[in-house]
């Protein structure tokens, strides 16, 4: 697998994997109905780095932003989504990885993952165990589609030594 910034061109590999997640809509507040017009901005051309993860065929994607303006511009966000067909292979955690190393050559002291949704175990699950505090819960925060309302978490790691 090799992790590579995602261009413009790869935008129609991207796409049907994002589709199918956002279209789940049990993980990404994100409408359902995206438009791709409007996914492309949000997932490629808005944040400052976007990757893929690679092995003949696109295993994974995340993108990398600043998570505020001025103050707190040295904390950044991601948002991670691993093809169906790859997952319980290592993607989201070699992204992750990957994620935190390009983070500290941006720049960035901190990485925090905003919305975690209560029901996506192994995504937090996975966060945790790479070093992730759960520091906020949203209660009922996001309407999940067969489980009703559920807690959505926010999530952060020091990156910095020290």
């Amino acid at each position: 697998m090799t992790l590579r910034r995602a261009a413009a061109a790869d935008w129609p590999a991207l796409w049907p994997m994002l589709r199918e997640t956002f279209r789940g809509g049990d993980t990404y507040a994100v409408a359902p109905d995206i438009s791709e017009d409007a996914a492309r901005h949000y997932w490629l051309e808005t944040p400052a780095e976007t990757w893929l993860a690679e092995d003949g065929a696109v295993l994974g994607t995340y993108y990398l932003r600043a998570n505020q303006q001025g103050g707190g511009a040295h904390v950044c966000n991601c948002g991670f989504v691993t093809d169906p067909q790859a997952r319980g292979r290592g993607v989201a955690r070699a992204m992750c990885l990957h994620a935190q190393d390009r983070a500290r050559a941006l720049g960035f002291a901190a990485m925090q993952f905003n919305f975690v949704v209560a029901t996506n175990t192994g995504a937090l699950h996975l966060w945790h165990d790479l070093g992730f505090e759960t520091v906020g819960r949203l209660p009922r925060a996001f309407r999940h589609p067969a489980a009703g309302l559920v807690d959505a978490f926010v999530l952060y790691k020091w990156l910095e030594a020290g």
